[in-house]
């Protein structure tokens, strides 16, 4: 059996910190080429530093070659590590110049997708007014699952996030923001989009693209009458294949206001196939003073009593 290489040895220092966040730019990015020009350094640079890494680490982090670049496992685990510690920096960092009543510092959002259309444009508002208090703040927005978005928010990675209200965990508290309306709607091309009115068993008849998603028992009803012969993992894909002219399928009416309003799309018996879906802010119960954090939450929270 080959000896096991060392860990690593000793405290991180600034170096190592260095290197971790061209790591994080280089897995973020999807490999060296496309990190060049958001790290500001060169291939041969960004080549050095990940081999230094691995050294100082003592594991093999990616592969990279002419089949492209791809993480191998440790690297994987090095990378959710990576954004723990960089997070927790951060938080000390932003707490340190909260001492100073000084604006500075990171917020890390995390945010289910499509929500941009909104007619309530509580989020975009409140960054632009925590942008103004402090200019020097950097907003790092992530766009992913809301099961990630808790799970980043319970481990300090993420400061807060934005999710539908589906269950409620311990470890958080929510900020109720607004609620979105969806409909049932097919695109021009489909054989009921001129149809006059539209019969609950003539949906039976229809292919229908349904959620891949968590969501709520009421919800899941609304889709049970309807023959899933396709599925998305988010809103963009649902529409997609409605847009094909071969699906019906539920979309939020914001999102699908531009192409309602084009006339390549319509919903079908707004009045009875729609439903509701709250969401909320949360953030972490129990977590350090972050004063970048309670300025947005003072901004969101004023906008929506607006």
């Amino acid at each position: 059996m080959p000896p096991r290489r060392a860990g690593l040895t000793g405290q991180p220092s600034d170096a190592d910190l260095r290197l971790l966040r061209i790591y994080r730019k280089v897995v973020e990015c999807g490999g060296f080429s496309a990190a060049e020009v958001e790290l500001n350094i060169s291939r041969a640079a960004i080549s050095m530093a990940m081999n230094d890494l691995e050294t100082r680490l003592g594991l093999r982090l990616c592969q990279r070659g002419r089949s492209g670049f791809a993480l191998t496992s440790e690297g994987a685990e090095v990378y959710e590590a990576t954004l723990q510690l960089l997070a927790a920096v951060e938080g000390f960092r932003t707490r340190v110049n909260g001492l100073h009543a000084w604006l500075k510092g990171e917020l890390n959002i995390g945010i289910t997708d499509n929500l941009v259309t909104m007619p309530e444009m509580h989020i975009t508002n409140a960054l632009s007014a925590l942008k103004e208090r402090g200019p020097d703040v950097r907003i790092n927005i992530r766009m992913i699952p809301p099961s990630d978005i808790e799970l980043g928010v319970l481990d300090g990675r993420l400061h807060t996030g934005v999710i539908p209200a589906l269950k409620t965990l311990p470890g958080l508290q929510y900020l109720s923001l607004y609620e979105e309306c969806s409909r049932l709607y097919c695109a021009s091309g489909h054989p009921l989009f001129d149809a006059e009115g539209v019969a609950e068993d003539q949906l039976a008849d229809c292919d229908a693209v349904v959620p891949a998603y968590a969501q709520t028992p009421a919800i899941k009803a609304l889709h049970e009458p309807l023959r899933a012969a396709a599925s998305a993992t988010d809103r963009e894909g649902i529409a997609f294949l409605i847009l094909s002219g071969r699906y019906i399928g539920y979309l939020p009416t914001h999102y699908a206001e531009r192409w309602v309003r084009d006339g390549r799309m319509r919903a079908l018996n707004p009045g009875k196939w729609h439903y509701l879906t709250h969401y909320n802010a949360i953030t972490r119960k129990g977590a350090p003073p972050n004063l970048v954090l309670e300025s947005y939450l003072e901004e969101l929270e004023h906008l929506i009593k607006a």
